[in-house]
């Protein structure tokens, strides 16, 4: 070999490696692995684990109680420090690896950069099968491993101490480019992490990742420029890539500049001060009145830095201009290609400014911006009722909300959901103002995510109050969390909603013409209903808890748990039916064609008449 060597096990390089990788934030040198979480079995505690030890200085090493919680912790800093910065997380063998799988989905659902290193079975076989190992008995190269490949953006498996050189380069690449950025799994054969090598000092040198700005085509940025300037109603969606690029200050100029509201995705939101006066929140499935009555009448989208998911588009039956124009304003060339698009595929912050560049002097109709005011008007009032304080026994969740938002606001705070009821609430109620400051797992949806990913948000925002709401569902997949909260001491408030059982998809059910069934605990086929103390609970892992019987009760408890030392669980029933009724639009949620039910045939009929509004091709 040429040049000076380092001899270290293959778990040793690993970690060093990691701990070089840098990057730079508002002029500051940090290490873009923040740290690696690790739970440790047969499969790594010996290679991997025994070399984390050795460089815990530089390269912190975080214990938590569930392999699928500490993976959507990493995930979650990794969105909260806008793909800036992020983690590794390392598994034993079998259950512990597979665990991961959900949170790893999680991560490529949304693009954001994780690296996976799962132990795995041995490189030479000698005691196959061993614990925990999966055997196919037609493929001997298969470890249960194998089923992170389709939730992976790159995914090797280790199995000769060479192949980490090459492996962690690509890693690298996925994990640092805004187009290809996702979760990267390295599988790592047990046996192979403690082997010994003698690796290329050069390797472990001091490398820096600067984020990779893309320019636009001449030739698309004038087909783009040429559409806007020929609309008479554009609208601008911001999506998630709007705030990976670290571009809601060009996207306020662009649209103050050139006079076009915004409505933003669950992912784009906060990309936009919502108190902005063409800022006109969400759109689509769960969007404001005001977003979604500008979206049916738009002749243009600017659509940045989105995917185009069905809850922004109402599955395509929100657009009803029939010559519609979409300006695909993206860095990752496959999502320009949807639904006929104009492509513009660059980074958003530098798209924007040479776009406001070529459309120098032109501004939309004022008549655009003028409707865009009535409509918000319009909006605000209908949601402030939504949110306003009230005696019931069992309130809205839009009114636990209303309380969170009046005792938090949310220009120190981030508030954090992931499923169920509350990020359709959320989207449409939640107003941020800071970018950052509103962080919904919407592309995967993941129950369990919230707890998790709060820990997650806390460590990337520790300036900021974390506010994590969760319904009784999501909490009783995944809360072994609040004690990781208190040991790790990353003060979160974590507000339950106890609606007794799935509100949210027994209302979807409903909809769909269904009866109640298995979905709320009153029609579940049970011997007796589950009581769950969620005080008691919290209490039992370490946390500050109370139990509120009313809206007053929520507001004070949010008060005091701002001003505790650790983490705060405050529980409160609510009404399991009632949502926001202004806004929204429809879901293809699919009705069956034959039922007994008369409820089904009828929102059949409702079915069919919103999928001819379905636009097929623009």
């Amino acid at each position: 070999m040429v040049g000076k060597v380092v001899r270290l096990t293959v778990a040793q390089a690993l970690v060093r490696f990691l701990a070089n990788q840098m990057t730079v934030i508002d002029g500051e040198k940090l290490p873009i692995f923040a740290g690696c979480w690790a739970i440790f079995g047969h499969g790594n505690v010996a290679g991997i684990g025994e070399a984390l030890y050795q460089v815990r200085d530089r390269l912190p090493t975080f214990r938590a109680h569930n392999e699928q919680a500490m993976a959507h912790s990493a995930v979650a800093f990794a969105k909260a420090s806008f793909r800036r910065r992020f983690m590794a997380c390392t598994t034993s063998i079998g259950p512990g690896a597979l665990n991961m799988v959900t949170a790893a989905a999680v991560a490529h659902v949304n693009r954001l950069p994780v690296l996976l290193l799962p132990g795995d079975v041995f490189a030479n076989r000698l005691p196959d099968p061993v614990l925990q190992q999966v055997e196919d008995f037609s493929d001997g190269t298969v470890s249960a491993n194998d089923c992170f490949r389709p939730v992976s953006r790159y995914f090797d498996r280790i199995n000769r101490a060479e192949q980490l050189i090459p492996a962690l380069q690509r890693a690298m690449h996925v994990l640092t480019d805004p187009a290809e950025c996702g979760p990267v799994t390295l599988a790592m054969c047990q046996d192979v992490q403690a082997e010994a090598h003698d690796w290329p000092e050069n390797l472990f040198a001091e490398k820096v990742w600067a984020p990779r700005r893309i320019g636009p085509d001449e030739n698309e940025l004038a087909a783009a420029v040429a559409a806007i300037k020929a609309a008479k109603k554009p609208m601008i969606i911001a999506g998630g890539g709007a705030l990976y690029s670290e571009a809601s200050a060009e996207l306020r100029t662009f649209a103050e500049t050139h006079g076009i509201p915004i409505a933003v995705t669950q992912a784009g939101k906060s990309s936009i001060d919502e108190t902005h006066p063409l800022a006109l929140g969400a759109l689509g499935v769960t969007g404001t009145s005001a977003a979604n009555a500008l979206a049916g009448d738009a002749d243009l989208l600017l659509a940045v830095g989105t995917r185009f998911q069905d809850f922004t588009t109402g599955s395509w039956a929100l657009f009803k201009t029939g010559d519609l124009k979409i300006v695909a304003l993206n860095v990752a060339a496959y999502d320009t290609a949807k639904h006929n698009a104009l492509p513009l595929v660059c980074d958003a912050k530098v798209g924007l400014t040479r776009l406001s560049r070529g459309l120098k002097g032109w501004k939309a109709d004022a008549g655009v911006a003028e409707r865009a005011a009535r409509e918000k008007a319009i909006w605000l009032t209908a949601a402030s009722h939504a949110l306003a304080p009230t005696n019931a026994e069992r309130p809205s969740d839009a009114q636990v909300i209303g309380a969170v938002a009046r005792a938090i606001g949310s220009a120190n705070s981030v508030i954090v959901n992931a499923a169920g009821g509350l990020p359709g609430e959320l989207d449409k109620l939640w107003a941020p103002t800071v970018p950052g400051s509103y962080h919904m797992e919407y592309g995967f949806s993941c129950m369990g995510y919230e707890i998790a990913g709060g820990v997650g948000v806390k460590m990337a925002r520790p300036d900021k109050e974390v506010v994590v709401m969760v319904g009784d569902g999501s909490y009783m997949m995944l809360n072994s969390e609040i004690a990781t909260s208190v040991s790790l001491d990353q003060k979160l408030i974590i507000v339950v909603l106890d609606n007794h059982g799935f509100g949210c998809i027994n209302r979807l059910q409903m909809a769909t013409g269904g009866a109640n069934f298995n979905n709320l605990w009153q029609d579940c086929d049970m011997v007796a209903q589950p009581d769950i103390d969620f005080r008691k609970h919290a209490e039992s892992m370490g946390a500050i808890a109370v139990k509120a019987s009313s809206i007053g009760d929520l507001e004070a408890a949010l008060e005091a748990a701002k001003g505790a030392s650790r983490t705060t669980v405050i529980a409160i029933e609510t009404h399991p039916l009632i949502t926001t009724e202004a806004g929204g639009y429809w879901w293809d949620v699919v009705v069956p064609e034959a039922s007994s039910r008369p409820e089904v045939a009828k929102a059949r009929e409702e079915y069919e008449a919103f999928r001819r509004l379905q636009r097929v091709f623009d």
